[in-house]
């Protein structure tokens, strides 16, 4: 548990310092398993109609409901991954 939570964190810190921008879709993908991840389903009220950039998050996240915290983490691990060889 301690090396995937290890795992987590160092993926984190890989996706802030990426030299390039990933794709809005590759970003909302990291953006949703963080929050599945971290928090879990998302319980949150969904955003107003004129906030696109949040109501967009908001519908990434939801999407992982019922993703346990762990699977999600082990997938946030993975792409984190795969990104990191197309924008370190």
């Amino acid at each position: 548990m301690a090396d995937l939570e290890q795992k987590f964190n160092d993926a984190a810190e890989k996706v802030k310092n990426f030299s390039k921008r990933p794709s809005d879709d590759e970003l909302l993908e990291l953006y949703a398993l963080f929050k599945q991840g971290t928090v879990g389903d998302n319980e949150t009220e969904k955003p107003g109609l004129l906030d696109f950039k949040g109501k967009a998050k908001w519908e990434a996240w939801n999407k992982k409901k019922g993703t346990g915290k762990d699977a999600a983490k082990e997938a946030y691990v993975k792409l984190a991954d795969e990104l990191t060889a197309k924008y370190a």
